[in-house]
């Protein structure tokens, strides 16, 4: 086992650019592909369970958002919530509040001014949401559809 083990290694070491010195063509990855873990692999299911964990918790930061935000006087379908009070409220359920936020808004379901917030120091900074809770729950509906569909492909 241990000689199969290390010609093993030794063939994986041959198809290496860096220890090699040989001139070997480059590795083709689709889009989708690059950066990615293999299919199937420990790491690619960890992700996969990391964000649908991720994913629960920005639907739950945004519905307190909803239950505890005022409507804007332009748009009363959007609502907003001071820094401070969604804090108060939500270090009680989660202590990652202010990551959820950046990955919220990265996906642009939150509006924020700022590049981060910090207790005490932002606490009357106004975070409105961008879009109602039912098309919230929807577009991570369709994510998680969408991956069930590229892994039912890939089997």
């Amino acid at each position: 086992m241990f000689n199969q083990q290390a010609t093993q290694h030794q063939s994986t070491q041959a198809k290496n650019p860096f220890t090699s010195g040989l001139n070997l063509p480059r590795p083709k990855f689709s889009k989708e592909e690059y950066g990615r873990p293999a299919a199937g692999s420990l790491s690619d299911i960890r992700g996969r369970k990391a964000f649908a964990h991720i994913s629960k918790e920005i639907i739950e930061l945004c519905e307190i958002i909803n239950q505890n935000g005022t409507p804007c006087k332009d748009e009363p379908g959007i609502k907003g919530i001071t820094f401070g009070d969604l804090f108060n409220i939500y270090t009680y359920v989660n202590d990652k509040c202010v990551g959820l936020l950046l990955r919220a808004r990265k996906q642009k379901l939150l509006e924020f001014e700022g590049e981060c917030l910090f207790q005490r120091r932002d606490d009357d900074v106004p975070i409105f949401l961008t879009k109602p809770m039912a098309e919230i729950r929807q577009i991570f509906k369709q994510k998680e559809l969408e991956q069930q569909r590229i892994d039912a492909e890939k089997l």
